[in-house]
């Protein structure tokens, strides 16, 4: 049953308008409520009591802010975007990426906020629909992408935007930032879900081996091509292809993959028949191609066909907040049968300081190495390679150390509140904030 806050002050929207206007969202499957312009919740359909709601924690009448962040200010105030601000300003339609809390804990939800007018042109109400972001987990996960950064959700609210539609993505970032899985990502978000998804590894591959790969081969097309074989782009009909490292496309092959991109037709290598392609492409690279277009050793032509929608993908040095998130998302991937695997807080703020080169795919490795020493079960300093261990933080930011660690090193630290701070390196007032945010003050 809805929710609705009792009769509201005049200046805000009568309680049968608003009781008019929630029984309307009703029929929405999407999660939505109603705020007033100081951010009180005024009304709820059923599917956000569902999904956010609690019968132990009412939310009506309650600062939305409040509720969904356990922010003491609004977004805007707390360092995030905020979509009633801008909708404000635009008199219109807003929609941002946040991390809100529920009863499952911390989950990605897209927000959009609409404002509602009199006949004044006043805004009068607000109506936030939420949509629940399924394509990464702010939580540790046993797969797909995992994070909470705002250099991750950045990332990840372009995936949202660009996903249901049918713009070629090129996939920016240095080697081991997890392309293939922001790439995977937007095939399962986007219309296509049901088709395959195809992986090409341009990296490595001469021109005729690329040619035969993508496209084909007719039977006697060349030595050893006893049998017919589909290409690649044949067996990503209704999906997705997923060019990985395009930087690596021989130049020669780069007019035949522009036609292909622009015409959608192609032949096999040895073949005469015009065959017609259907996918979606998402291309990836960690080579900066707009200076290999100044060396013309890429194609300026290739490059604006699929660039349309470029997503940078951010180094794991500018995610420091995730690497706790993904240690444990690998910890839990590791662990097999009865065994499950934990790290020492210690631990986990030694990788913390390190600055990974070898970003993502570096970090797994370190801790695919780490579990095989830990007999107990348990990860600690003395198991991380040299060079992690022996680090000095390469930043002095509370931003470091994120509430998942902090909580850790509460759990076994036995000393003051000034020797706790001294030991995890920031100020005791900056300790005293960050207990104070997790409720521990």
């Amino acid at each position: 049953m809805t929710n609705i806050l009792p009769t509201p002050a005049s200046s805000l929207p009568r309680r049968d308008q608003v009781q008019s206007l929630v029984s309307f969202l009703e029929y929405e499957a999407h999660p939505m409520i109603v705020l007033d312009p100081d951010y009180n919740i005024l009304a709820a359909n059923t599917a956000y009591q569902r999904q956010f709601g609690s019968a132990d924690k009412p939310f009506i009448g309650h600062k939305c802010y409040r509720i969904s962040h356990h922010y003491d200010v609004p977004c805007d105030q707390a360092g995030e975007n905020c979509p009633m601000k801008k909708a404000q300003e635009m008199r219109g339609l807003d929609r941002v990426l946040h991390i809100h809390h529920t009863h499952r804990g911390p989950e990605h939800v897209e927000v959009e906020l609409r404002p509602i007018l009199d006949e004044h042109g006043v805004i009068t109400a607000y109506v936030e629909r939420l949509t629940m972001v399924r394509s990464a987990s702010a939580r540790p996960s046993k797969a797909g992408l995992v994070g909470c950064s705002p250099a991750f959700n950045l990332a990840l609210s372009a995936l949202q935007r660009v996903a249901p539609s049918m713009l070629p993505v090129l996939l920016l970032g240095e080697s081991g930032t997890g392309k293939e899985l922001f790439a995977r990502a937007v095939h399962e978000t986007s219309e296509r879900a049901t088709g395959p998804f195809v992986v090409v590894d341009c990296s490595g591959l001469t021109e005729t081996l690329f040619e035969s790969e993508l496209f084909g081969h007719e039977k006697g097309a060349f030595t050893g091509a006893i049998t017919r074989k589909p290409g690649l782009v044949d067996t990503a009909q209704g999906g997705t292809l997923f060019l990985d490292e395009i930087g690596d496309v021989p130049l020669a092959m780069q007019v035949k993959l522009l036609r292909l991109i622009e015409s959608g037709t192609y032949r096999r290598v040895g073949g005469v028949e015009t065959l017609h392609a259907n996918f979606r492409l998402i291309a990836a690279t960690h080579k900066p191609l707009e200076k290999m277009m100044e060396t013309e050793t890429f194609r300026q032509d290739l490059y604006y066909r699929i660039s349309a929608f470029p997503i940078h993908l951010p180094p794991l040095r500018n995610r420091v907040e995730d690497i706790g998130l993904l240690v444990n998302s690998f910890l839990q991937r590791t662990g097999t049968g009865k065994r499950r695997l934990t790290i020492e807080a210690d631990a986990l703020m030694q990788l913390q300081r390190f600055a990974w080169p070898g970003n993502i795919r570096e970090l797994r490795n370190v801790m695919e190495r780490a579990c095989l020493f830990a007999d107990d079960g348990i990860i600690r300093a003395v198991h991380l390679p040299r060079t992690a261990a022996e680090m000095s933080p390469r930043i002095s930011t509370p931003a470091l150390f994120d509430n998942s660690t902090l909580a850790q090193v509460l759990a076994t630290f036995k000393g003051t509140r000034s020797e706790l701070a001294k030991h995890m390196g920031i100020g005791e007032r900056t300790l005293y904030r960050r207990l104070k945010a997790l409720g521990l003050s």
